[in-house]
């Protein structure tokens, strides 16, 4: 290690430096700064999970010129949490249930606010050897709650949607980069999947969507069928998306079976486990998510269901050698950082090169509170997804139409004894959902579901009780028999 030089006490008062703030303003800034979100965290199970504000109002409040001269931190600070932070989705909210919520830990952001102040550039060995080792470190914990093999290894990303682009490009890489590629994945793939697909050079009509069966799970046989017709029309299949947790219904494809299509097959085999994968920490989760230690590549988000701040994704590859021959390059003004050996530089495994010391987070909430607390907040999830199926099996208002594989349910308000068109039910339903985003404290989102409009409740917050899920269950029920009146 460099040793420390002495200070330079000397100063040149012809110079100032107007970005720079005295010790004791920063302090009290940062006291501030802590006081508001810790205070936020304490009050936020007593306000709405969504606040928001149309165009034309922030334009009236924040469409200025830049300031000239500065303004007190102070209250540049508290503008910004009135007028900006404060109208958006509270994803940490213990009744915000829609899209894939976050509940991140405290450590995780202390921990993005010292990556911040150290200002961090993890991009290779050189510039960064703690945060480097750190996420070698997160990425070994990674790949062994997976089962991936020890020649296994990756990068933490921005999130699932630039992890998914990686893997397509190590996909193209490892098949040759053949003319007129193709790439399968289901109907209920992630959007992402399809654009990453795209910015890795396959046509659009080339990315083939492959229809599910009744519950959201790839159809292997449509699968079969189309890679068999598509190769004797002259494509070269290269990859298979997978879902280890469907975002509209949490399904889980049939990985063993895509395992052993792939291998025969000699396809790339992708998950995107970006929702689902942390579910593998818990013995449960481990049984549904069997065969995705098979995977040539798993995406993930730990800043879904393993509680840490936005943004923190993972690619996992079988081996990591599949992600640098793609990704490696040596400008002669990168070449001081080839530095030693053994020493890998996180620039050469994905498309990022400056990069935030996204490990920390993770690592410092693990070391925090310990894996036993982890797997107990993940069980409750599903827990409490599964009471939420049996609660609308049991009612007379309520119809199940998507098990809970995870912690994700989607249902509707389907009456019993009522004998409505389905068009008159998605109508219903949209009129159960306007009421809950206006009228309940919660956020709810809908989805598809075999062509019927649902209602969806993913269960992903720490702090989400079952009496959290049930309020919303009856405010459903209630919505609905009143709704049912007006038609």
């Amino acid at each position: 290690m460099r040793q420390d030089t002495a200070a330079n006490t000397t100063s040149d008062p012809a110079v100032a430096n107007g970005l720079e703030m005295p010790q004791e303003a920063m302090l009290e800034l940062a006291r501030e700064a802590a006081e508001i979100l810790v205070r936020r965290r304490e009050e936020l199970a007593g306000e709405d999970a969504w606040d928001g504000e149309f165009r034309d109002a922030l334009e009236e409040r924040l469409m200025r010129d830049p300031p000239e001269d500065g303004q007190p931190a102070t209250e540049v600070m508290e503008r910004a949490v009135r007028d900006v932070l404060s109208l958006a989705v509270r994803l940490d909210h213990p009744r915000c249930f829609g899209f894939i919520p976050s509940s991140p830990t405290w450590p995780g952001v202390i921990a993005d606010f010292l990556a911040a102040g150290y200002n961090v550039n993890a991009c290779n060995w050189l510039t960064a050897s703690g945060p480097s080792h750190l996420e070698c470190i997160v990425i070994e914990w990674f790949r062994s709650w997976l089962g991936l093999p020890e020649t296994a290894g990756g990068v933490l990303t921005s999130g699932g949607s630039a992890a998914s682009v990686d893997a397509l490009v190590a996909a193209r890489e490892a098949a040759g980069y053949p003319e007129r590629a193709a790439v399968y994945m289901s109907d209920q793939t992630h959007p992402a999947q399809y654009r990453a697909a795209k910015i890795s050079g396959i046509h659009p009509d080339r990315a083939r969507i492959v229809p599910s069966d009744g519950r959201s799970r790839i159809d292997l046989d449509a699968l079969a069928r189309m890679v068999a017709e598509d190769r004797a029309a002259g494509l070269n299949p290269i990859a298979v998306c997978a879902n280890a947790g469907a975002t509209a219904t949490g399904a889980i494809d049939p990985l063993p079976e895509l395992a052993d299509f792939c291998a025969a097959e000699g396809i790339w085999f992708h998950v995107d486990a970006a929702y689902g994968g942390f579910a593998a920490v818990t013995e449960r989760g481990r049984k549904l998510l069997s065969g995705i230690e098979r995977a040539d590549s798993v995406g993930l988000d730990a800043h879904k269901w393993f509680f840490q701040p936005y943004e923190v994704g993972c690619l996992l590859v079988r081996d990591v050698s599949t992600l640098e021959e793609p990704f490696e390059i040596r400008p002669t003004f990168l070449q001081d950082s080839l530095w030693g050996s053994g020493h890998p530089n996180m620039v050469d495994r994905g498309l990022q090169m400056s990069r935030s010391a996204r490990a920390l987070k993770i690592w410092m909430s693990v070391q925090t509170f310990g894996m036993a607390a982890f797997r107990e907040s993940i069980s409750r999830g599903m827990d409490s997804a599964a009471r939420a199926e049996a609660y609308i099996d049991a009612s007379p208002v309520l119809e199940c139409l998507s098990p809970a594989t995870l912690s994700i349910v989607c249902f509707r308000v389907n009456p019993a004894g009522v004998d409505l068109a389905e068009e008159a039910l998605d109508e219903l339903n949209r009129e159960v959902l306007a009421r809950l985003f206006w009228e309940d404290p919660a956020f709810v989102s809908s989805a598809v579901v075999s062509g019927k409009f649902a209602l969806r409740l993913c269960i992903v917050n720490y702090n989400t009780t079952w009496d959290d899920v049930r309020e919303v269950l009856e405010a459903a029920e209630r919505f609905g028999r009143e709704a049912l009146k007006q038609l």
